[in-house]
């Protein structure tokens, strides 16, 4: 397809502390107790995308996913790990790249992307309309703790969430407009001139960035190259190619535009309504039709290029590790209703239990539960939409629901965890309780303790 493939994987994301660790960074965090990344890997494989260049942030967090990536893809992919300065942003990671980019068109993946969607079927959308961009836009994940109330009362005081107001053309392949979840917050702007030059245009508000792009690879690197200043790519190069696309010929001439003064602005709670006003009043002429010029031949607004969008059908999976609910949701997913992504054969009780794990006598694992290799459970215990990790050791009574639990953790006689994420190597002492916690590797949680809503782990020394 002469696409290369750029994928980034980041670093020890703030957001997950303290859940990631230099040993243990954002892209090989255990989902269903396979590395985020390999989800990523594997869908590029299906595609036959098999030469790629993944970037992480800092040396010592390429050395481990270089060292896993040789280890599990030996044969299958060809890879280029390369490391980057933590907090350059997405676009800096491009940048320290762009020298080892020479196809015609890039394909740029987050590397904790969770999905069904094959990266083909972008790529083929970008070359049929020869854009210069290509964002793949999913629905809005459902949280799951809003959803069964395992949170408690916290869920209650969050904010509802923010998301992008995106503009499509109807047929919802051409991007127009996208305003980031920042400035949906405040009151933006629609320029009058870029609605009656596309014509008719979709508001929607329940699409997500799913950070998969196609680029033509000569504007991304225009971009970089000119535009010093850009970080983000969701929040600086997708906004500037959609609102460049269309350009006055007035403006481009040097000469003030006086629509400039005509923007309509809209507040975040009322654009629905102003906005449908507005475009009532335009043609119905789809973007896709139009050619040199906007509806208006009095305004000359001249297409530079093409900005795509691919929306995935809705029975497909995805989403994105980008916080730790995001994590616990992904991991309850893929062993749930997104259970053909996990890579297990499930048993007929819809579960997957290792055949070398042990249970004890009157001890419960559930339907959309995962007991990993050479783990052992003790009597009388329940596991309930939970993933527990290889070699655990966990005692007699012991209560696991909603959870996540990994690698080589002790659990003492009668603990009880509740929508938490229990780190490797982490010990949790007798009847202990864990509600909505996070705990981070090594930790010892201390016996009869109690925690709600905590993040736990051990001080640096």
């Amino acid at each position: 397809m002469d696409f290369q493939v750029v994928v980034l994987a980041g670093g020890t994301s703030k957001n997950l502390v303290p859940i990631v660790s230099k040993e243990l960074p954002k892209a090989l965090l255990p989902v269903a107790n396979r590395p985020v990344l390999s989800y990523v890997l594997e869908l590029l494989e299906l595609s036959n995308l098999k030469d790629l260049i993944v970037v992480a942030e800092g040396e010592d967090v390429a050395l481990h996913i270089g060292s896993w990536i040789s280890g599990a893809y030996d044969g299958r992919l060809r890879v280029e790990v390369t490391s980057v300065p933590e907090d350059v942003g997405t676009v800096g990671a491009l940048r320290a790249v762009a020298h080892h980019l020479t196809a015609n068109d890039i394909l740029v993946v987050s590397g904790d992307l969770v999905s069904d969607v094959p990266p083909g079927a972008v790529a083929a959308l970008h070359r049929r309309h020869d854009a210069v961009v290509t964002a793949m836009l999913c629905s809005v994940p459902v949280s799951g703790p809003s959803e069964s109330g395992s949170s408690g009362g916290k869920d209650k005081t969050k904010k509802a969430v923010v998301h992008n107001i995106v503009g499509l053309d109807p047929t919802k392949e051409f991007l127009l407009y996208i305003a980031t979840a920042a400035e949906v917050e405040k009151d933006y702007k629609i320029q009058k001139s870029i609605l009656r030059a596309v014509g008719q245009m979709d508001i929607r508000t329940d699409l997500m960035d799913a950070y998969m792009y196609a680029f033509k690879r000569s504007a991304l690197q225009e971009v970089l190259d000119q535009k010093e200043n850009f970080r983000s790519l969701r929040q600086d190069v997708l906004p500037y190619l959609v609102r460049s696309q269309l350009r006055s010929e007035v403006l481009s001439n040097g000469t003030p535009q006086a629509e400039e003064n005509g923007s309509e602005k809209v507040g975040s709670h009322k654009n629905k309504a102003l906005l449908s006003r507005i475009l009532s009043n335009s043609s119905t002429t789809s973007f896709h039709d139009l050619h040199a010029y906007g509806t208006n031949e009095s305004i000359p607004v001249r297409k530079t290029h093409k900005c795509c969008v691919y929306i995935p059908a809705s029975s497909k999976y995805c989403a994105r590790l980008y916080s730790i609910q995001a994590y616990s949701d992904i991991n309850r997913d893929v062993i749930g209703e997104a259970s053909h992504l996990s890579g297990y054969s499930f048993s007929a009780q819809n579960n997957i239990i290792h055949p070398s794990a042990q249970l004890g006598s009157k001890s419960t694992v559930g339907p959309h539960c995962m007991l990993g290799e050479g783990s052992q459970m003790g009597d009388k215990c329940s596991v309930k939409r939970s993933v527990i990790g290889r070699h655990c050791r966990i005692g007699s009574n012991v209560k696991i629901a909603n959870s996540v639990v990994m690698d080589h953790v002790t659990i003492g006689d009668g603990c009880s965890i509740q929508g938490s994420v229990i780190c490797s190597n982490v010990q949790l002492q007798e009847r202990a309780v864990l509600r909505d916690c996070q705990v981070g590797a090594g930790f010892v949680v201390t016996a009869a303790c109690e925690y709600k809503g905590e993040a736990l782990a051990r001080k640096e020394k």
